[in-house]
């Protein structure tokens, strides 16, 4: 598991490495390596390859010109642009010279014969600015990059960019982006993920993020106490399920998922979709009679709870009979398609009493005798989504009627429903909303969108990798519930239960895109039908 740490974070945690004998020195080897490593990946190969370069005066710079050495002693074709002069005698400088490589200077006249480089490269290589970096860029590197930049949009096909730490002229910390920014392919961020890359619109300017190894020790005080991480395949896979060869449906758990209306009939059975397709054994759908006939053909292998209505929307005496079915249930999901009428509000009001821990009577008075109304059934790991988190918001105490450590996976329009924020103070602190309400609340937050957050109760966070418009689909959101509830009922802790099913909703999403060659044109449906391909890539890595 990769953690997501400040840029001061990322000095203190490397100061206590050389301390500990793990020198600047060998963090830099190690550094470059990662870096070749992702490049000749990222090329199919080294042999013959032509390798541009450009390199700036600190770390950043030093990390590119190992990484220059390495793919020199690969065979690659390999020049290093000086776009900021560095302290000389220069070790790494001299050794790649050694190999062959060629020194330009890009201030002056030599920007000419940088960008010429450029026009010829298969791979650029940004090494000029690293996590130190803050706007607004110097005017000399501002005049590089815009003229590599322009030789980058130029080109067909574009060359391959491969950005180290970070693309210059973005703010690691921030992810403010200074004009003129070269955008990457991939960026390699070296020992922790920086929180400016994952954040927009920063992000938009990273391609795929690779963490590179410097030798640090996960293990390490500082790094221990980093609690935000970031949620890439190997993090994840020690929590799928396990799948033993004499079980049965009931090894795998039973998912109720309630809503659904004549208005929006088909969210429920997406949800099902999606708890089926990561390996529940049972999904039990509860909806409202109008609209039962139209979903089974939809979804035939669920069962079925046909709940009171009013003009084809949930009515309140389903709220009792819902209390009941959950009696059997390992998770149950509640709001896909339920829709906001007050007789919906009046159900789920009636559905989770009132507030866990209360000890007033009807009329207000402190009971003598707790035991004289009693207690209803506890429910299950309770997933709440859409339009039940819309309603519940307008329940008086509403997270404390919950059971503690309920599971909240909102858009940010919902989360704005739930904290009363403005969807833009939300997104410009994505992680730190998040993980400051379910602190307050007592509950898991999902906060959807380009890398999803999942905030736990106990300050854990993990960020996720993917920011794809293949999941920019009404619909996407309810498969991610519906795995969510799949993967619970399967015996996973809520919160590693919340970061699986959404990496494999991700990655399932981008799966998805591959199949019908188009993001745009992605299907919900889709993205749930994908889920089984993630989770055997996920298995077989």
């Amino acid at each position: 598991m990769s953690r997501i740490v400040s840029v001061a974070q990322m000095r203190r945690v490397e100061r206590e490495a050389d301390q500990s004998g793990l020198t600047y020195a060998e963090m830099m080897e190690r550094a470059g390596a990662s870096v070749a490593k992702t490049a000749a990946g990222m090329l199919g190969g080294v042999q013959g390859k032509v390798v541009l370069i450009l390199v700036g005066s600190g770390n950043n710079g030093g990390d590119g010109l190992v990484a220059g050495s390495r793919l020199a002693e690969q065979g690659a074709v390999v020049t290093a642009a000086i776009v900021l002069n560095r302290a000389s005698p220069d070790p790494h400088l001299e050794t790649l010279r050694q190999l062959g490589g060629e020194i330009l200077q890009a201030d002056g006249d030599g920007l000419e014969a940088v960008t010429a480089r450029a026009g010829s490269a298969d791979l650029i290589v940004d090494a000029i600015l690293g996590t130190g970096f803050r706007l607004p860029l110097r005017e000399s590197v501002a005049a590089v990059m815009a003229g590599v930049g322009a030789v980058v949009e130029a080109r067909r096909p574009r060359p391959l960019v491969l950005a180290v730490d970070c693309p210059s002229g973005v703010d690691c910390d921030t992810g403010q982006v200074a004009h003129g920014t070269l955008r990457a392919d991939t960026t390699v961020t070296l020992g922790a993920v920086k929180p400016g890359l994952i954040r927009r619109p920063g992000a938009d300017m990273v391609g795929t993020l690779v963490v590179g190894d410097i030798g640090l020790d996960p293990e390490s005080p500082l790094l221990r106490e980093v609690l935000m991480e970031y949620a890439n395949a190997e993090a994840v896979r020690g929590w799928l399920p396990v799948r033993p060869s004499d079980a049965h449906k009931g090894t795998f758990g039973k998912v109720l998922i309630a809503g659904g209306s004549v208005n929006y009939p088909g969210s429920i059975a997406l949800a099902g979709q999606g708890a089926y397709r990561v390996g529940a054994g049972l999904v039990c759908l509860a909806v409202p009679g109008a609209i039962q006939g139209a979903l089974v053909a939809a979804l035939p292998e669920a069962t079925w709870v046909i709940l009171p209505q009013e003009m084809g929307v949930i009515d309140e005496p389903a709220g009792d009979i819902l209390r009941r079915e959950a009696a059997d249930t390992q998770a149950l999901l509640l709001g896909p398609g339920l829709g906001r009428e007050d007789s919906t509000r009046r159900f789920l009001a009636r559905f989770l009493g009132r507030p866990h821990g209360s000890t007033r009577g009807k009329i207000g008075f402190v009971r003598g005798d707790a035991s004289a109304e009693s207690a209803p059934e506890p429910l299950p790991q309770l997933i709440l989504d859409a339009d039940g988190l819309r309603l519940v918001a307008r329940l008086d105490d509403w997270s404390s009627r919950l059971p503690p450590g309920s599971i909240l996976t909102p858009h940010p329009g919902e989360m704005a429903a739930l904290t009363g924020l403005e969807v833009g103070t939300i997104q410009a602190n994505r992680e730190g909303v998040a993980r400051e309400r379910a602190a307050e609340w007592g509950h898991i937050v999902v906060l959807k969108g380009a890398h999803t957050v999942v905030a736990a109760p106990d300050g854990r966070a993990w960020v996720l990798p993917f920011a794809t418009d293949a999941l920019s689909k009404a619909g996407t959101g309810d498969v991610l519930a519906g795995a969510i509830a799949g993967v619970c009922a399967q015996g996973v802790p809520a919160a590693e239960a919340c970061v699986l099913a959404a990496y494999l909703h991700g990655r399932a999403g981008l799966l998805a895109a591959q199949a019908v060659r188009a993001a745009a044109g992605v299907m919900a449906s889709e993205v749930g039908r994908h889920l089984p391909e993630a989770i055997a890539e996920l298995s077989e890595a």
